[in-house]
């Protein structure tokens, strides 16, 4: 009945939100009779808090629409490459008309980044993937609302999980030949077990995986969320957490780890962090601090922004991660999409090179628990590995903010293009074209095969991509 009584509450406040909001707009506009008031300014800011405050969250959107490139807009165009019941793959297609930056944009290494499906939506690394769209072809998870998904498409467990980034990692290397993977938070041990069954069947394998601030070992260093998920019995989150989708969703009737609980848990972790942000911000709507307060919204806007997680993958995830750790005792087996039933061996995976990411103030996945990865991954090269601790960071700064961009990306970027197989220099002959604004309609063949060829190299003797020299005078298209 929660999940009900939430709905119904949240129903009944929505009318005294949205009254709030216009009360706050009416109080700060100087030009109405209220706004005359001498304490309008705060009485706004008061409204304005009560709004954000009750209102209701909505999925995010990426919005990215454009990024600079040596001083070149590039365009960006968001599109659905793959639809699975409960995830779609995005991928964030660049465009530009520019000869010279067009040529440096298709010899970029493709890099698949895993979202974690652990509360909040996929946007959560808007940041993160803006960073990397400079340079490299990306694509990302974007794990649906639980609630939203009708009973008709099934359950959803820890294995679907596994087997959704195989699929994924499939789809890019028969695009590209192969590619990289960046793992965040929670992903970073389905994705592991992903890559770890390919290579026990003796598939082809990423080039390299980038594993950040996630539990792969969740018993060094706990944190309260490592406490809670390990000290409280499997039974006690069936029967406290877990709760059926009211009528009213797409999802009725599924059972899910409503979103709202997870929020609640997210925010008892630092209450009086969230208490002085929130004062912050109406101090700042008073002094009219608008670059303040824009960012305050921008944060909340996410941070807010929660989705239902689907019953049976929530509580596997619990049993496997944090309470057996069958991962790192090698004791966890995945069901396939045939049936087939393969135990994890992260030992078999010898060529993905393996980059490790912690955060030296990460209050969720604490120190050594990323760092473990490297331990079981005994097949993997010592000269192939490579861990990063970064000063000052907590769990969001290594994958946001200015110590992702300044510290942690560089460092992800050369790692990865060491890895990336240096491709043959192309000599593109002259394209003509009849008008500026059409696109070019033929290249011959062998310029085609030449364009997307590529050559291992040992990692020493790896090299960023050669300038690609071309004789078109104009190119509309990627």
């Amino acid at each position: 009945m929660l999940y009900q009584l939430y709905e119904t509450q949240r129903s009944l406040m929505e009318p005294f939100t949205d009254l709030a909001q216009s009360a706050a707009k009416v109080y700060g506009n100087p030009l109405s009779m209220l706004g005359q008031n001498p304490f309008a300014q705060r009485i706004s800011a008061g409204y304005d808090l009560m709004h954000r405050l009750g209102k209701d969250y909505e999925k995010p959107e990426f919005g990215i629409r454009t990024i600079d490139v040596d001083g070149v807009d590039i365009a960006i165009h968001e599109r659905v490459e793959i639809d699975k019941p409960f995830c779609e793959l995005r991928r964030f297609k660049r465009f530009s008309d520019d000869p010279a930056t067009l040529g440096k944009l298709k010899g970029q290494p493709a890099v698949l980044i895993v979202a974690p499906l652990s509360g909040h939506y996929a946007t959560l690394l808007r940041d993160t993937v803006k960073t990397m769209l400079k340079d490299h072809k990306v694509y990302i998870t974007d794990w649906k609302n639980a609630r939203l998904i009708p009973l008709s498409e099934g359950e959803f467990h820890l294995d679907d999980y596994v087997n959704y980034i195989q699929e994924f990692i499939r789809h890019l290397q028969g695009i590209y030949g192969n590619c990289h993977v960046v793992s965040v938070c929670q992903p970073t041990v389905p994705v592991l077990a992903a890559v770890s069954l390919m290579a026990s069947r003796g598939e082809l394998t990423p080039l390299s995986m980038t594993m950040m601030g996630g539990p792969i070992d969740a018993r060094k260093s706990p944190t309260a969320v490592n406490n809670l998920a390990m000290n409280k019995p499997f039974e006690w989150f069936e029967n406290n957490v877990i709760y059926r989708v009211p009528t009213n969703f797409p999802g009725a009737g599924r059972r899910v780890y409503p979103g709202f609980l997870q929020h609640t848990g997210f925010v008892a972790m630092n209450p009086s962090n969230h208490a002085k942000s929130h004062y912050e911000y109406f101090k700042d709507l008073i002094k009219g601090d608008d670059a303040s307060t824009e960012a305050h919204r921008k944060f909340y806007d996410e941070y807010n922004a929660v989705l239902d997680m689907d019953a049976d993958y929530y509580l596997e995830t619990i049993r496997v991660v944090f309470q057996e750790f069958s991962l790192v005792n090698g004791t966890w087996d995945v069901k396939g999409v045939d049936g087939k039933i393969e135990r994890v061996r992260p030992q078999d995976i010898v060529t993905t090179a393996l980059f490790s990411v912690e955060g030296e103030l990460d209050d969720i996945s604490g120190s050594g628990q990323t760092e473990a990865v490297h331990n079981i991954c005994s097949g993997v090269v010592a000269s192939e590995q490579k861990h990063l601790e970064v000063p000052g960071a907590g769990h969001y700064g290594i994958f946001s903010g200015r110590r992702w961009r300044e510290l942690v990306y560089p460092q992800v970027k050369s790692f990865i293009l060491t890895h990336q197989p240096a491709a043959k220099p192309v000599a593109a002959s002259a394209v003509n074209v009849t008008k500026a604004a059409e696109p070019v309609k033929a290249v011959t063949s062998a310029a085609k095969a030449a364009s997307t060829s590529t050559k291992p190299v040992t990692a020493a003797a790896n090299r960023a991509p050669e300038a690609v020299k071309t004789a078109a005078k104009k190119v509309t298209r990627k």
